[in-house]
């Protein structure tokens, strides 16, 4: 992750609809794409939500309405045998392997699969024992912040320094705050945390992406990326433009599929487009430096105008405002040269449309 490359996550998530087969064909179709890595979600679904834990408004419009959160999540586990092949066939396709934990046991698991970095979710940001567990890990950790307000990022923030620097749990939010304060703790961050902004909306209505907000993350002084959910490619590639050096977006093989993501997620060949047009975007920001570029040189000689004679002028006569010009000649005086000229003697003769020498 770097302002020379943006990390695209090709996020399958749960869309996988608890099919081994569909789960490789979701890895093969982000190695396609062109995508950094293929990201799913581990959990225990009776440890991740309880009986009474209600869906979210989306999930009851793409789910069955009358089952609970846990009878969905229990059809939408990753089995643990399934991550190893998964992990294998990314491995052979080219892209790395993800997988989000949404509880401790699935942490531990993930460990032994050897994670390049972990992808803390956002419901999970304000759980401060998950969080301070997924830091202990010593791992980088890419922070989704959906749902918070800035000062529940500023806490989880806290907690992940916590985790780095002290040799135990905290007793308590007072002492997270305690060595917030501290400069060295905060430094610790440095290299290890990229903070993503997101709206947790499936899929997220334009008028509530705000991607303004990456800039006001901007104040941690950590990278940001950007987690969208929205319909379509546009907002992932603006995100690029402002500066994300990270972007997670849901694909699906289709999107009418049955499936809490589906809808707000994107099918291969779009997910190829965003890929290519990340891509291109990426060559077309630069390095931020106001020069000339080498396709330029040829058409600078070429469209640059220069001081001319605007009419014939004898040679010893003083120049006046009237004799001279300006053409796109090849070479010769800048045009703001001219001002200067004005007044000089002519040192030899000109015809009009000469270029000025003197």
């Amino acid at each position: 992750m770097s302002n020379q490359h943006v990390y695209v996550i090709a996020e399958a998530g749960v869309n996988h609809n608890g099919e081994l087969d569909l789960a490789r064909q979701l890895v093969d179709c982000a190695a396609e794409a062109g995508a950094d890595a293929v990201k799913f979600q581990t959990f225990d679904a009776k440890k991740l939500a309880t009986k009474a834990a209600p869906k979210a408004s989306y999930q009851q419009q793409t789910t069955d309405a009358q089952e609970s959160q846990l009878e969905m999540l229990r059809k939408l586990e990753l089995p643990h045998e399934w991550h190893w092949e998964l992990r294998e066939r990314a491995r052979q396709r080219g892209i790395q392997f993800l997988s989000t934990a949404f509880d401790l046991g699935s942490l531990a698991f993930l460990e032994a699969l050897d994670m390049p970095f972990y992808k803390v979710p956002s419901g999970e940001l304000t759980n401060g024992p998950l969080l301070w567990q997924f830091a202990r890990k010593r791992r980088p950790l890419v922070v989704s912040t959906g749902m918070a307000t800035l000062s529940e990022v500023e806490q989880a923030l806290a907690v992940i320094a916590h985790a780095f620097n002290a040799e135990a749990e905290p007793k308590d939010v007072a002492e997270v705050w305690r060595g917030w304060s501290l400069p060295a703790w905060r430094q610790s961050l440095q290299g290890r945390v990229t903070l993503l902004h997101c709206t947790s909306q499936y899929p997220t209505p334009m008028q509530e992406v705000n991607l303004l907000a990456m800039d006001t993350l901007k104040a941690f002084g950590l990278p940001v990326g950007y987690s969208d959910h929205t319909e379509g490619i546009l907002i992932p590639v603006a995100a690029v433009a402002r500066g994300a050096t990270f972007i997670e977006k849901h694909f699906t093989l289709d999107r009418a599929m049955p499936g809490p993501d589906h809808k707000a997620s994107l099918q291969q060949a779009e997910l190829t487009q965003m890929v290519q047009q990340i891509r291109a975007l990426q060559l077309a920001m630069g390095d931020g430096a106001k020069c000339p570029q080498a396709s330029e040189w040829n058409t600078r000689k070429a469209a640059r105008q220069h001081v001319v004679a605007a009419r014939d002028i004898a040679a010893g006569t003083p120049l006046g405002r009237d004799d001279l010009g300006t053409a796109r000649s090849g070479g010769g005086l800048p045009a703001t040269a001219l001002w200067g000229l004005v007044g000089q003697t002519a040192a030899r003769a000109y015809a009009a449309g000469d270029v000025i020498l003197q």
